[in-house]
């Protein structure tokens, strides 16, 4: 799986860059290396990396702002590699569209895992069940899985590879109601398992683009102390 595959690594650290490269190098990997976000973001449009590791510390743009421009136009896999370890930088990154959250130390075992993981599920074939052109529709939302779109009173929503599988799985079981545990296993790998902030994240995402009121969701349900339902009821006769 690693064979061809593109690797940005994004870190001002001459040090770490070059143990992220070697590191890489010795499974396969190519690598592209930037030391600032200008060279980050020229990096990931002209070589269309299959994975961006992102440091967050960087001088000018930090990686935060890196990561938020990279997904108005892609669904790349990105990888935050930080010595920030707070929570709140945790689940910020996840927010605003990255994939994982590595602290530095690191392990470069670790770290490769990761990426493994990352890239192959990334590239897995659609489930069997996730082969289908049906568009969904509930009241005015459309979810088009064949295009991989969703509109909003006819709006294109801009969503993430997550946070598009995370609303689709919903969407395609509505009304079942789902525990964080569950979605973990279904939508992220297991390196994530325990993390509950990452589903957490996604929803709370998910509700300001979706709800005209994300305090109050029709979409998607809180079910207090289990997780969360689809609701596929039409406004007026919402619960």
């Amino acid at each position: 799986m690693s064979f061809n595959k593109t690797v940005l690594i994004v870190d001002d650290d001459p040090e770490i860059n070059e143990l992220l490269t070697m590191s890489l190098k010795r499974e396969g990997f190519h690598t592209v290396s930037a030391y600032t976000g200008a060279e980050a973001l020229r990096a990931a449009q002209q070589h269309l990396p299959d994975l961006v590791l992102l440091d967050v510390l960087l001088p000018g743009m930090d990686g935060f702002q890196i990561c938020s421009e990279i997904r108005k136009t892609s669904n790349v896999p990105i990888l935050f590699v930080s010595c920030k370890d707070e929570a709140t930088d945790k689940v910020l990154g996840l927010g605003l569209g990255g994939d994982d959250f590595i602290s530095k130390p690191f392990s470069p075992i670790e770290l490769i895992a990761r990426v493994k993981a990352h890239i192959r599920r990334n590239n897995m074939p659609p489930k069997p069940e996730e082969q289908i052109d049906e568009t969904l529709v509930f009241d005015n939302l459309l979810i088009d899985p064949a295009a991989h779109r969703v509109l909003v009173d006819n709006k294109p929503i801009a969503l993430s590879a997550k946070e598009f599988n995370l609303l689709l799985h919903l969407a395609k079981n509505p009304n079942r109601v789902y525990k964080n545990e569950q979605l973990f296993s279904l939508l992220w790998d297991d390196f994530h398992m325990g993390d509950t902030h990452t589903v957490m994240v996604h929803i709370y995402n998910l509700r300001k683009k979706l709800e005209k009121n994300p305090a109050k969701p029709h979409y998607i349900r809180t079910i207090r102390g289990v997780g969360y339902k689809f609701n596929d009821k039409p406004a007026e006769t919402a619960e």
